[in-house]
């Protein structure tokens, strides 16, 4: 039984799949993705090993680089992300990475006011099944589609991680990303939708600080692509008109100001809650921009992240996958 866990963020592109039964394969890539002549060749005449074609009704994309390699096109920030072209080309990225022609059953997942919502649900489901053409020569096939909120794949994560046992526990799932910050209450395994919500001062919001603050400092801003950039590659410093700055401090200073914001959002969401929750899950590839502001916010509890929290929800959704 072929299985994909696809997670197409804002900022990433995050695989796990493989076969039931086996420990599944990740991969990460970039969210960027746009038409193939809005991308320079390179000045050695070479062609761009890490770029990936696909088709996208008709139309050659690249897909899986960073968003500020393509010119005269702008990246999705948006709650209508799922019907731009952008992200089904990322779709088939994920689909060609996969190595598979068959795929017996796909979950992905939605932000939390999305999933929410049964027509996007839906739309989302049956726009993933079926026959895809993802190159001209290649079609993959999608039996089953089953779609989540988001943070249920981090929790699941978690719990085949640590073998933990939350049968009487009510836990917090918070999974900060690129354009949202998502959480939900679970509690005897049922999802407390009263409780559970979306705030859009997530990582971006972040970078656009930071941003803000090193333009304050050095005269000029760095576009939140190249903070983006030096983080995904774990690169500590970034140019600044020709000299190298440190980026955590501005990232901590940062996190100072839109972390608390976002906790605020989360408290309040938690008042129709009879009793205090026992567990705090912090999982995505924000975890580490806003684990200050979720633990101050509640001192008592124990904040705990997987590991490798960016891959949290793709092998969340593939052990979804696995157990139906």
């Amino acid at each position: 039984m072929n299985i994909i866990g696809i997670d197409i963020g804002y900022s990433n592109l995050k695989l796990a799949f493989g076969h039931k039964g086996e420990s599944p394969r990740t991969y990460l890539r970039p969210s960027g993705a746009a038409p193939a002549d809005r991308f320079g060749s390179r000045f050695d005449g070479k062609a761009h090993e890490d770029f990936l074609h696909v088709l996208v009704d008709g139309q050659e994309f690249v897909a899986g680089v960073s968003p500020d390699r393509a010119e005269m096109w702008s990246r999705s920030l948006h709650a209508d992300y799922p019907s731009s072209v952008s992200y089904k080309a990322l779709f088939y990225a994920g689909l060609l990475l996969s190595e598979m022609d068959r795929i017996d059953m796909l979950v992905t997942g939605l932000p939390v006011t999305q999933y929410l919502d049964e027509n996007r649900r839906k739309a989302l489901a049956e726009y993933m099944l079926g026959t895809h053409q993802v190159t001209a020569k290649r079609t993959v096939t999608v039996e089953r589609v089953k779609v989540i909120p988001q943070p249920i794949g981090g929790l699941l994560d978690y719990i085949a991680q640590e073998d933990a046992d939350i049968e009487d526990a009510r836990v917090l799932v918070v999974d900060p990303g690129f354009f949202s910050v998502d959480w939900v209450v679970i509690a005897h395994k049922d999802l407390h939708r009263q409780s559970s919500g979306t705030s859009l001062n997530a990582s971006s919001v972040v970078l656009e600080e930071a941003s803000r603050l090193i333009a304050k400092d050095h005269g000029t801003a760095v576009n939140t692509e190249t903070l983006e950039n030096a983080i995904r590659s774990g690169k500590p410093t970034v140019l600044v008109l020709g000299q190298r700055v440190e980026i955590a401090p501005y990232i901590e200073q940062a996190t100072k100001t839109v972390g608390p914001v976002v906790v605020e959002s989360i408290q309040k969401s938690l008042r129709t809650e009879s009793t205090m929750v026992d567990l705090v899950v912090l999982v995505g590839g924000g975890a580490m921009f806003f684990r200050d502001a979720v633990q101050a916010a509640f001192p008592r509890l124990s904040v705990v992240t997987p590991a490798d929290p960016v891959f949290s929800n793709a092998r969340g959704f593939w052990l979804m996958g696995a157990a139906l």
